[in-house]
């Protein structure tokens, strides 16, 4: 059976977790026989790696000022490239793309990649009401919110989580020693770390100032895995005296050995993360998590199961659990074998890909009806 066409459109010029999601999903339905296309914000990282892909990518400027041009070439595109389907991932391509899919008589698939929550009255009405048939949430708090905002059916929502590549997980020994050996990793070091693209929201205050509680346990090593506004950490980290207790990796290519490197795993978002895909890495790796409860984190990090939920904004709570894995090994094994387990059995790859392949089936039977 032939499949349908989707033009996927993002306004976002970072490369991020949502981007990430975008192309290899475009990849995915390209191995199920969809034909994919990219819309996206002129100059962004997402359009140059697409292209490398073979993908056919529309440069795009999704500025509200130049909203007439794009809404017309984006109308040209869809009728070019026989789109069915319209697949949304930020406002302002939301805004501008769902009212071309509209106009072009497709259906719309909007996806909510972070877990703050969306403006009422007619923004939301509009943006998931009116210009979504579908939307996909990538954790499950979110969708009450969105639905209730929206005034849109929760059977017109689903969450699909990004799931871990279960082939991916397979890291080798060698880069790992390397990377111990890389950071003077010893085997009585009790290596405490996160992986993130730094933001505002990630929480690496918190993380620094519970480091800084614990900088006299000079065990514990902590280390900030990930690239994005670094120096101002790096500067609160000079400014706290942690030289040799925080290191700063920058962006690694492959992060699943610096996580395999890790004996716990933390991430203290205070606002947007859905279920962080660095958490599902690190609990299908077998390392027990410390989260807040933001957005989708509690999803994975089972409080008292495969890790533990401490507030946002409480590096006191950090530190204090931080000893409690430092003190209780075997505990801390447990939880890190129930992560594995729980991130195996509900959130892989393949289950993602089949999720969004019925949603599009879905919109692509309405079409057709």
């Amino acid at each position: 059976m032939k499949k349908t066409h989707i033009l996927h459109l993002e306004a976002s010029t970072g490369w991020g977790g949502q981007e990430m999601r975008i192309l290899k999903e475009m990849q995915a339905m390209t191995a199920l026989g969809y034909k994919v296309y990219l819309g996206v914000m002129r100059g962004g990282v997402l359009a140059k790696r697409a292209r490398a892909c073979g993908f056919e990518v529309e440069e795009l400027d999704f500025r509200k000022s130049r909203w007439i041009q794009t809404f017309m070439r984006l109308v040209w595109m869809i009728q070019r490239c026989h789109i069915g389907i319209v697949h949304t991932h930020s406002s302002l391509d939301a805004w501008i793309g769902g009212l071309a899919a509209r106009f072009c008589r497709v259906s719309i698939v909007r996806t909510r990649h972070i877990s703050a929550p969306i403006r009422g009255g007619v923004n939301a009405w509009i943006l998931y009401g009116l210009l979504a048939d579908f939307v996909v949430g990538t954790c499950s708090t979110i969708l009450p919110h969105i639905a209730a905002k929206a005034r849109k059916s929760l059977s017109k929502c689903q969450c699909v989580v990004t799931g871990i590549d279960v082939a991916r997980l397979r890291v080798d020994d060698a880069p790992v020693k390397a990377f111990q050996k890389q950071w003077a990793l010893k085997q009585d070091h009790f290596v405490v770390g996160t992986v993130c693209v730094m933001r505002s929201w990630k929480g690496l205050f918190d993380l620094l100032e519970a480091a800084y509680l614990l900088r006299n346990k000079r065990e514990i090593k902590w280390f900030v895995i990930g690239g994005g506004h670094e120096q101002i950490y790096r500067q609160r980290a000079r400014t706290l005296g942690l030289d040799g207790v925080v290191s700063f990796t920058g962006h690694l290519e492959e992060p699943l050995v610096g996580i395999q490197a890790l004996d716990l795993f933390v991430l203290l978002s205070t606002s947007n993360e859905g279920v962080s895909q660095a958490s599902l890495q690190a609990a299908g790796l077998g390392k027990p998590l410390l989260t807040t409860p933001t957005g989708g984190l509690s999803e994975i990090c089972i409080h008292g199961v495969t890790g533990f939920l401490v507030p946002a904004l409480s590096p006191q709570d950090v530190a204090d659990r931080v000893l409690w894995f430092l003190d209780h090994p075997e505990e801390r094994r447990k939880m890190g074998l129930s992560a594995r387990d729980l991130a195996l059995k509900y959130y892989t790859w393949d289950q993602t890909v089949s999720a969004m392949d019925r949603i599009y089936d879905t919109m692509e039977c309405q079409l057709k009806n």
